[in-house]
């Protein structure tokens, strides 16, 4: 392990040019044209067989050494989010109103220094497969490079993802099997009323009032369906409605953000948000639609993978830097997707005492970037030994 610190350690000066060069130019999900073109290169150069394009700008660089059949996979994402950063970093976004403020950075940079590591030492026996993902802020990258063909096309063994999390103690791996992070479904629901005049309510039909005993509603949701030990959360972030305070207004917008981490949790959260809406709109002589976006998934780690996972990342770090088993969140990822496709592991990566991930002060802590590449390259070269 100290060899592998060592030689990642050399290499440290790259590896923060990764870092900042995708922090400087971060682009939004799915739109991330730029930055597949700067890792596919980067990838290249490297040593790897590159396939791009999967799933939209989804890329898979693989790379072989010995004999063995055994493939695994490693996975990171590079999109960032629809946010203003308010840093004063050397590096901060150059494009306005977006930023890489959940890491995905880093994520993106301690991969490509595993891969040059492995590309240069090739201390295993096997394939591994690199995945790059676009779209992981919306839950769509993921599925479309499923949808692509990604493990017929690619075969893997199991496939492996790793997350930094602020509050978590810096560089500390955790690892948790089963259910880890909740499905999330990003609905918007439009209620149409009539448009008046403020002073005329009567000829109206006020969607604002209709919109806002639905907010209260879907509070009673988790406190009064679900048992008080079930993690769940229906969370109204947006609520879009008029542009004058003396008139009624035709239609309002509410954007929910739903969590549950059990299937049948999911089904009973979902089903009366259905029925809460229709049920209120129907009480305010409105209209109504519920468009669902992409439907949301558990993300459920494979015991047996996130135990040889830990034992790997133990054996390599020390028992005091290992935690087993980790914390639980209802954030949500769409690597919940691939691991519905194989066995695997999600594991976090301590960001220390920073804001939290999409806070416009949240930072990537440098810090743990050796880390994170120290621990990809145990993992593969203790899994194809």
């Amino acid at each position: 392990m100290d060899q592998i610190i060592a030689h990642l350690e050399r290499d440290e000066p790259q590896l923060i040019s990764w870092f900042e060069h995708l922090h400087r130019h971060p682009e939004l999900s799915m739109k991330e044209v730029q930055t597949a073109e700067f890792l596919a290169d980067t990838l290249r150069e490297l040593g790897f067989r590159v396939d791009t394009g999967i799933g939209g700008l989804g890329i898979v660089a693989s790379l072989s050494s010995g004999d063995s059949d055994k493939t695994i996979a490693l996975r990171a994402d590079f999109d960032a989010l629809p946010i203003q950063e308010i840093n004063d970093l050397p590096y901060k976004s150059q494009q306005p109103g977006v930023a890489h403020l959940c890491g995905h950075d880093g994520h993106s940079a301690m991969l490509l220094a595993a891969g040059k590591y492995l590309s240069q030492t090739k201390n295993f026996n096997g394939t591994v497969r690199l995945l790059f993902q676009p779209g992981e802020e919306t839950m769509e990258g993921g599925p479309a490079m499923i949808d692509d063909g990604l493990f017929e096309r690619f075969p893997v063994d199991a496939v492996f993802g790793m997350h930094n999390m602020p509050g978590l103690a810096l560089g500390k791996l955790y690892f948790t099997p089963g259910e880890v992070m909740a499905a999330v479904d990003n609905w918007e629901i439009e209620l149409t009323g009539k448009g008046s005049h403020g002073s005329m309510p009567e000829l109206g039909i006020d969607p604002v009032v209709a919109g806002s005993s639905l907010v209260m509603a879907l509070q009673s949701i988790v406190g009064r369906n679900l048992a008080a030990s079930s993690s769940a959360v229906v969370t109204v972030g947006a609520f879009l409605a008029g542009s004058a305070g003396n008139a009624i207004a035709q239609s309002a917008r509410l954007r929910l953000s739903i969590r549950t981490k059990t299937p049948a949790n999911r089904k009973l959260v979902l089903d009366r948000v259905r029925e809460l809406t229709r049920h209120q709109a129907e009480s305010f002589r409105c209209q109504y639609e519920i468009r669902e976006g992409t439907p949301g998934a558990v993300l459920v780690n494979d015991p047996d993978e996130t135990s040889k996972a830990y034992r790997i990342a133990k054996a390599a770090f020390g028992e005091d830097q290992v935690i087993y088993p980790g914390p639980t969140f209802l954030g949500s990822e769409d690597f919940a997707f691939m691991l519905q496709q194989r066995p695997g592991t999600y594991c976090f990566i301590g960001n220390g005492d920073t804001p939290m991930v999409h806070h416009p002060h949240y930072t990537f802590n440098q810090k743990i970037l050796t880390r994170g590449a120290a621990y990809w390259v145990t993992l593969t070269e203790g899994y194809l030994n």
